[in-house]
């Protein structure tokens, strides 16, 4: 696809990006196929090709308008397209290079501009925990739409310690300390038992997901400085071996911190490294089927399992926790239809468009629970803290991080 960007962004960046990234787009529309929005609306224009068609043009020098910006917060960022388009269109930068541009241009109503703050703000701010906390005791009296962004309250078992040679950084995550703290807990447990030290280092914080995706790009930016700040140190002297993570949202962005900061003199190094070191948590499953062969004790039940599209699209990893959790003894059943499309969590998305994420949702959980009672899963599993929350919104099925249930069968053997 040709492009004749205009004069604002001849010279950018971005512009320069997003020239090379719609080179390579052809008209086949394979992508329509696998795009969830498509699959509801079925309008072009709220699937990858139509989507392209509008930056496209607002790079020509059209002016964006309210449509356009609508068209483009309904995209998921799943990626989905990205793992079915053939000529290997990087349609996740594009999008992000999109929405920002659009940002700048097109001014949003004042409550939805406070939403989008809100979010930005809140979800990445220390105060999370405690603002969580208050909800979760008032729980009970929340209108069903905040009932169901108020995880009941989890404990978290204790923190190993135990020291190992083999010593990993392991981020927190901004909201899933305060929503599921079990999940950071079972995963420093189960590294412990495998003969692996989880690290936390000081000033890390939120991956930079949240508000980079909600065209915060300065913003998302800043706290990848931040993180690298902090995990630095441990890398420099050769402390660590990875940094892990948990969840597969940040694990994704994580992975992708040395393309955004590769113009940066100070970073770029650095980004490049720490991208290089970071592994989603099921990338050590290989190491930890074989570590911990013999002691673990599964449960006989069948669990259901959704792999995330940060997972499966994002970072094209699929497979790897069936399998090798199936060699541990577990039974775990994808989703029996569209197992690669998205439940409709994808960050802040089910707070900024509650029917497309419910309606993405009932569809993911009518695919995983079966079409009988007997036929149903014991328990949902997955591995991020978003897909997690938002399929528990649905379901009176419990819905948790594998690392949990691996961590639990663990116990259970000693």
């Amino acid at each position: 696809m040709q492009t004749a960007l205009a004069p604002e962004y001849r010279d950018t960046d971005a512009g320069r990006e997003a020239e090379a990234i719609l080179r390579k787009c052809v008209h086949c529309g394979f992508c329509t196929a696998t795009c969830p929005t498509y699959q509801l609306l079925g309008d072009e224009l709220d699937g990858p090709r139509g989507r392209i068609y509008l930056i496209k043009q607002v790079l020509e020098g059209e002016q964006p308008t309210r449509t356009t910006q609508l068209h483009l917060d309904r995209c998921l960022t799943c990626r989905n397209c990205e793992t079915t388009c053939p000529s290997g269109v990087q349609y996740g930068h594009l999008i992000d290079i999109g929405r920002q541009v659009v940002e700048a241009k097109v001014p949003r109503p004042p409550a939805e501009a406070r939403k989008r703050r809100l979010l930005k703000e809140g979800l990445t701010s220390p105060l999370f925990g405690t603002a969580l906390r208050l909800g979760q005791s008032v729980r009970g009296l929340l209108p069903a739409v905040l009932k169901d962004k108020v995880p009941e309250r989890r404990a978290a078992g204790a923190w190993p310690r135990r020291s190992h040679p083999h010593k990993v950084l392991l981020l927190e995550g901004c909201v899933q300390p305060a929503m599921a703290p079990n999940i950071n807990a079972a995963t420093a447990r189960v590294l412990d038992a495998a003969g692996i030290e989880c690290v936390l280092p000081r000033g890390q914080g939120c991956c930079g997901a949240v508000r980079y995706h909600l065209a915060d790009g300065e913003g998302g930016l800043k706290q990848m400085r931040a993180n690298i700040d902090a995990w630095w140190p441990h890398i420099e002297r050769g402390a660590v071996e990875a940094i892990v993570i948990n969840a597969s949202g940040c694990g994704a962005m994580v992975k992708d911190y040395g393309h955004l900061l590769r113009h940066e003199p100070r970073y770029a190094d650095r980004a490049a490294k720490v991208s290089e070191l970071a592994r989603d948590l099921s990338e050590l499953l290989p190491y930890l089927a074989e570590a911990l062969q013999g002691r673990v004790r599964p449960p006989a039940a069948v669990l259901g399992w959704h792999a995330p599209c940060t997972l499966q699209h994002g970072m094209q990893l699929r497979g790897g926790v069936e399998q090798y959790l199936g060699a541990l003894g577990f039974q775990l059943r994808p989703a029996a239809q569209e197992a690669h499309l998205c439940c409709g969590s994808a960050g802040t998305y089910s707070v900024l468009q509650p029917e497309l994420a419910t309606k993405l949702r009932d569809r993911k959980l009518g695919h995983l629970l079966g079409e009988t009672s007997s036929d149903r899963p014991a328990a949902l599993l997955s591995a991020n803290i978003g897909c997690i929350t938002h399929l528990q919104s649905g379901t009176e099925l419990p819905v948790r991080h594998w690392i949990e249930v691996l961590d639990e069968a663990l116990v259970a053997s000693k």
